[in-house]
């Protein structure tokens, strides 16, 4: 519950007339008091006026169930509404919810209609997750070439999966020419912001000395973070260095993993 009043919090007024950013206004500030009812209330009133900002809030409140009993048939109602407008968060909560069959029938072409639309708009998130509707195929033909350009769109903008997955899709050369150095600097992107499959999969690029040359204390200190990030196949990787280290080389790569947490470094 605590995500979607944070979305309803986040939401942008965009408000056309004085009474809609009235009702808007005091609808915030009944959300801020917690007093989900006379939020709802006001909310919905500005909604049924055609405010964008309200429609997509009231939809927040039947998705996340604040302070009514959850209806996502009514969530959808009200995000398509705002959708319709142009709303790029409204579009998105259908595309996932329409992917994810959130109450309602799963649906991956209407899902791939709404992230489109919140993706030419620049939404990363939604932007990644078209590019894994082309990659899997799913509403769309399959197309890796059209998923590596969605991922790029999404992973200049920090995206982590997005990084992530540009990484796979460089390390295995699918749709480009394979490229160890710039799957390493995809998959170093995402590792950076704590996603556990790119710390791993840094840590067998290290130790194999592909895009890079061969390092055992940085393999293992990527496979040390990737594990306390709760990766277990780097949990068994990381074990499986120590075979090729003295002891010197594990106490430093220790090290290194501890000043990698600490913030003190930004290992390569």
């Amino acid at each position: 519950m605590k995500s979607f009043l944070q979305n309803v919090l986040r939401t942008l007024r965009l408000a056309p007339n004085g009474t809609q950013t009235d009702d808007v206004e005091q609808g915030h500030l009944a959300l801020a008091q917690k007093d989900y009812a006379i939020a709802l209330q006001k909310f919905k009133r500005a909604a049924k006026n055609g405010d964008v900002a309200a429609q997509i809030e009231v939809g927040h409140f039947f998705r996340g169930g604040l302070g009514v009993r959850p209806d996502l048939a009514k969530a959808v109602q009200w995000y398509r509404r705002a959708a319709l407008q142009g709303h790029v968060t409204a579009q998105f909560s259908l595309g996932v919810i329409y992917n994810n069959g959130e109450g309602i029938a799963q649906n991956f072409v209407d899902a791939v209609h709404w992230y489109q639309l919140a993706a030419l708009q620049g939404n990363a998130n939604a932007q990644s997750n078209l590019g894994l509707m082309y990659e899997k195929g799913q509403g769309v033909l399959q197309d890796n070439a059209e998923a590596l350009n969605w991922y790029r769109m999404a992973a200049v903008q920090g995206h982590v999966a997005a990084q992530f997955n540009m990484g796979l899709m460089y390390e295995k050369g699918e749709s480009v020419t394979q490229n160890f150095a710039e799957a390493l600097k995809w998959y170093r992107l995402a590792a950076i912001q704590g996603h556990g499959e790119a710390q791993g999969n840094l840590g067998v690029m290290y130790a194999k000395g592909e895009g890079v040359t061969q390092d055992y204390k940085s393999a293992h200190m990527w496979f040390n973070v990737a594990a306390a990030a709760g990766n277990s196949v780097a949990s068994k990787n990381r074990d499986a260095m120590t075979q090729n280290m003295d002891a010197q080389q594990i106490s430093d790569a220790q090290k290194m993993a501890r000043d990698w947490q600490a913030g003190r470094i930004l290992p390569g």
